[in-house]
């Protein structure tokens, strides 16, 4: 490692709350510069060695991880201003100093770490999954013609990371929005040829409370989006869906056409 590495170094304001009730703080650290750093290992340094640019002793700094590849979905955080993974934010692109705040869409449960079951329970609301009755053999199951999964391919990318609630502004502690991840995720389930059974039941869904009324068009989900999932698109779709199962309640199925 040459002098000039050696001496150059990463500074990281960090907005910190103990407790889900206590009052959040800004806390500064001073680290040295590695190359290839992203926000992760900037994070482990910190958690190795507690002190921070005032020279004190403190607490490590919480945040979920796990995968390391932007495919879990669990270490989202603001990285200055921006919604985003931490472990594909590499610190050679990011401006000085580096300033990382918890998602503010969901409840903070300590530092970095949200709860985000808020999203999760959207995903129950809308049944965002195939059933199957593992008691036999199903066999094979019915098959996807190859233009129709490919795009469906993309729709499964959803990690539920929660970026796309945290960018959406119609997501927020004064609305049930269920926002646009869960949107996307019913257009997914109903395109499959098994999850098509339960297709009514989940465009009802979207028709009720935090449903796609909610939606403002504002479009900053399909910007934020980490695996570019065409959002703005699986809404539109819902929309057309939702439109079409209205008419299905009213007249009842019997008289409509698909």
């Amino acid at each position: 490692m040459s002098a000039a590495t050696a001496t150059k170094t990463v500074v990281l304001e960090i907005l910190r709350q103990d407790t889900t009730d206590s009052t959040p703080y800004w806390e500064k650290f001073e680290l040295n510069y590695r190359p290839n750093m992203n926000v992760i290992s900037a994070l482990m340094e910190i958690r190795r060695n507690p002190v921070n640019s005032d020279g004190k002793q403190t607490t490590p700094v919480n945040w979920d991880m796990n995968c390391l590849e932007e495919v879990c979905g669990a270490c989202s955080m603001v990285i200055n201003g921006r919604p985003r993974q931490s472990c594909t934010a590499l610190i050679d692109k990011l401006e000085q100093p580096v300033r990382l705040e918890p998602m503010k869409t969901f409840p903070v449960v300590r530092d970095l770490i949200v709860d985000r079951a808020r999203m999760f329970d959207s995903l129950k609301k809308v049944k965002a999954w195939v059933p199957i009755d593992g008691t036999y053999d199903l066999g094979e199951g019915p098959r996807m013609p190859e233009r129709k999964r490919q795009w469906a391919y993309e729709l499964s990318k959803c990690m539920t990371c929660g970026v796309c609630l945290e960018a959406c502004p119609n997501v927020n502690d004064k609305s049930d929005f269920m926002g646009p991840a869960v949107l996307s995720q019913v257009r997914l389930f109903n395109a499959h040829p098994t999850g098509a059974m339960n297709k009514d039941e989940r465009l009802n869904a979207l028709m009720g409370e935090g449903g796609i009324a909610n939606c403002g068009n504002s479009q900053n989900c399909v910007v934020a989006c980490p695996k570019g999932i065409p959002l703005t698109t699986s809404i539109a779709a819902m929309n057309r869906d939702t439109s079409v199962q209205m008419f299905k309640n009213f007249f009842g199925s019997d008289h409509m056409v698909d």
